[in-house]
């Protein structure tokens, strides 16, 4: 039996995946361990190596089987795997800069290796489950984590771009003053530009923007109490889910902000459907239900052919990029003739 393994490469913890040649997915949900990326290549490409027998001992195949392996790690990199020359958070380590991530992790369990960024892998992921291979459909994801990552799939294909960096969602700029309670913020993106997606809708925003912004307005909030505003970013998505209204108002900014961009995407792509995944909305099926309501009364007035666009929760969100890296590993192992 030949099989492709996914392996989604993340900052706290390396996940991965096996599956058939007919898309027979292997292991049921997360098969992870502490990343190791901050030690360097040398640690970390041996333990996505020892890894992948683990998995594969969990699948209760022989490791021989794997024909290929897909790879997703966060960004930056070129659509190859060449990590940064200036590093980046999850790769700290100096012996990254510049670093063929694909080609050193080819190298060292001797078999193919094929790249993607986790926000590609993550949209694949989504666009397959809803709509298999093989199809026409075009679809928007975007992945609310840390940073906000994602991507524009069409026809089953990641769309790249000339350098890679197609699909850098998170960095659109969007009109994000026409969001009510936003008035006076100021939101400045780790890349620099002010009023981007990920500037407003990632856990990097709550801590730098939203938080600082709304928090004065609930002077005897829990919160307020914590003088660490990163711990305090990290709590805000428990307390949304519990209806507190801090929690709540900021979540609000978030999904307007999404559905503002959102409809962007709609009138460049006119797409079969918008995906939202990521951490913030690893939640209650109420909360995600909400969330999403948000999204679409953040979105301007929209054509009435276009108002019956669906907008999903991404399907097994936690286990999405090494799923999607599979399906990326599958599609080029069937062109290359090794399945």
């Amino acid at each position: 039996m030949s099989l492709v393994a996914g392996v989604d490469l993340g900052g706290t913890a390396v996940n991965y995946t096996l599956t058939t040649a007919d898309e027979n997915f292997l292991i049921d949900g997360l098969c992870e361990h502490p990343a190791r990326a901050r030690e360097g290549p040398a640690i970390c490409l041996q333990q996505i190596a020892d890894g992948l027998r683990i998995a594969a001992d969990r699948a209760g195949v022989p490791l021989e089987d794997i024909a290929m392996v897909g790879l997703d790690t966060p960004g930056p990199a070129s659509s190859a795997g060449v990590l940064s020359e200036r590093g980046s958070t999850n790769f700290v380590h100096t012996d990254w800069c510049g670093f063929d991530i694909r080609l050193g992790l080819e190298q060292k369990i001797g078999k193919p290796v094929i790249y993607l960024n986790d926000g590609n892998a993550g949209a694949l992921w989504g666009h397959f489950a809803l709509f298999g291979a093989g199809t026409s459909a075009t679809s928007v994801s975007a992945i609310i984590g840390t940073g906000l990552g994602g991507g524009v799939i069409a026809e089953g294909n990641v769309i790249r771009g000339r350098k890679g960096f197609g699909g850098e969602l998170g960095h659109v700029l969007i009109p994000y003053q026409s969001i009510a309670g936003a008035e006076g913020m100021k939101p400045r993106c780790n890349c620099g530009r002010i009023g981007d997606l990920e500037s407003l809708c990632s856990l990097t925003a709550i801590e730098n923007s939203l938080l600082p912004h709304f928090l004065p307005q609930y002077p005897d909030h829990e919160l307020a109490k914590l003088d660490d505003n990163r711990k305090a970013a990290k709590l805000v998505r428990g307390l949304a889910e519990k209806g507190d209204p801090l929690g709540r108002e900021i979540f609000r900014v978030q999904a307007h902000a999404l559905g503002l961009f959102f409809d962007e995407m709609i009138n460049i792509f006119d797409p079969d459907a918008l995906i939202v995944g990521g951490g913030a909305i690893e939640t209650t099926a109420d909360f995600q239900g909400w969330f999403v309501r948000e999204i679409r009364r953040g979105m301007p007035s929209q054509r009435a052919e276009q108002l019956d666009i669906p907008i999903h929760i991404m399907p097994d969100g936690d286990t999405a990029g090494a799923r999607g890296a599979a399906i990326e590993a599958l599609k080029t192992a069937r062109r290359d003739g090794l399945l």
